[in-house]
């Protein structure tokens, strides 16, 4: 077997030269505007989540109906994400991220209505709103691995934490509607207006067309489909569905387990699901020198274990001290679960968009299957109590967590991040 980094026996590998002077202003702007675009899809996705509890009071459903509204999210992701790497390679990470942003806009707009005139036109707006973001997803994270090959420096983790502050941001000004009395529908519009006026004027700063079109762009059908027979990739994906499934029971029924369990008010509750949001930013944002310290599998596993004492203080602290303790270890558990899978899929950049769309395919199942499975258990034992569910799938990322360790290529990124030698941002 190959010599993985962070084993005592793994070889140096080196490291690309740092970009000329030439290429520095166009690389700050990049790195500026990618992580405005992640900052913004965090913020997007965690606004609407955090007014999940008003959504479900305005439609007047029960948990069970619930998990299977939510589910139209998760169902436009998975239909689109596996289109995105054939997309992506046609039009590039710039048209793409626009365009399914302003899909994501759309979506949003079409709650906004739908929570005042039925369930048809809210599962309509959330599955618009999921085929935005798959492909807005995998188009973003396929820029910040172009641009963390032109730096020479791993950074694609720290863009995620940008992703993660802006679902802070986004809990944070939800919490502060939640408490102003704000509708949900007036909230939800001007979430829309943001994201169509901020994300495609953002993307103007990407690189355009990092790969030129050529024979292999004009093969990415069969290249895409070459990716689905890898097994690694394949288990990278199972990891990351796991991942997925974990930081998405929080997005989705943290809030409202905590409403329902804890019988606290709405602003505490999204509190609560703030402290997750805000821990997930601060393990994407100090995980890797972590894992350059000790290695991707010996960290993840860790944080696994993290993530389950989590989960099980928030179900079975009985107070709700120990549930938000609970949460703050839930979302350090859960932050690098994803940006490292993705990185993992990215270590070898020749098939890279590809090798990310399958990942965040097999990870989009989670969003598929999470919500109605954690609402149709909810529905009988409790919101709270169903979200025990998580900590079996958290085993089974345990058990799997191998296969993201880094291969050891000549042309792979190196497994450190260099924060005072990047261009500034």
């Amino acid at each position: 077997m190959p010599t993985r980094p962070g084993d005592p026996a793994a070889p140096e590998r080196a490291v690309p030269d740092r970009p000329a002077e030439a290429d520095e202003a166009e690389l700050r702007r990049a790195v500026r505007s990618v992580y405005v675009v992640f900052i913004m899809a965090g913020l997007g996705l965690s606004s609407w989540a955090a007014r999940i509890p008003q959504i479900r009071d305005q439609l007047q459903v029960n948990p069970a109906t619930l998990g299977i509204i939510l589910l139209c999210a998760a169902l436009g992701s998975v239909v689109a994400l596996p289109l995105s790497s054939v997309v992506i390679m046609h039009v590039g990470e710039p048209r793409a991220v626009t365009v399914f942003s302003l899909l994501f806009a759309l979506g949003t707009l079409t709650i906004a209505v739908g929570v005042l005139s039925g369930i048809a036109l809210t599962a309509l707006g959330l599955l618009l709103l999921g085929f935005g973001n798959g492909i807005w997803d995998v188009a973003m994270n396929v820029q910040g691995a172009a641009v963390e090959q032109r730096l020479g420096r791993v950074i694609l983790s720290r863009f995620h934490a940008g992703f993660s502050v802006g679902t802070v941001l986004g809990a944070g000004i939800s919490a502060a509607m939640v408490a102003l009395q704000v509708p949900v529908t007036a909230h939800l519009i001007g979430l829309a207006l943001v994201i169509a006026a901020v994300v495609p004027a953002a993307t103007r700063g990407f690189i355009a067309d990092p790969a030129p079109a050529g024979p292999a762009q004009r093969s990415s059908s069969s290249r895409a489909l070459a990716a689905w027979r890898e097994p690694r990739t394949l288990l990278i994906g199972v990891f990351v569905l796991c991942m997925a499934f974990t930081e998405g029971s929080g997005n989705d029924w943290l809030s409202l387990a905590t409403i329902d369990g804890y019988h606290t008010a709405p602003a505490v509750a999204t509190f609560t699901f703030a402290l997750f949001l805000a821990a997930m930013t601060t393990g994407r944002w100090f995980g890797p020198s972590l894992i350059e310290q000790h290695g991707r599998v010996r960290v993840l596993r860790v944080s696994v274990v993290a993530a389950i004492a989590g989960l099980l203080l928030v179900v079975f602290g009985a107070v709700l001290p120990l549930a938000m303790l609970g949460a703050i270890l839930w979302g350090l558990g859960a932050s690098l679960g994803f940006p490292t899978g993705i990185s993992a899929a990215s270590d070898d950049s020749a098939n890279a968009a590809a090798r990310v769309s399958v990942v965040a395919s097999v990870g989009y199942v989670a969003f598929l299957a999470g919500p109605p499975l954690i609402g149709f258990v909810g529905n009988h034992v409790g919101v709270l109590r169903g979200l025990t569910v998580t900590a079996g799938v958290l085993l089974i990322a345990f058990l799997v967590s191998g296969a993201i360790a880094p291969l050891a290529t000549d042309d792979m990124k190196k497994e450190s991040v260099q924060p005072d030698s990047l261009p500034a941002a």
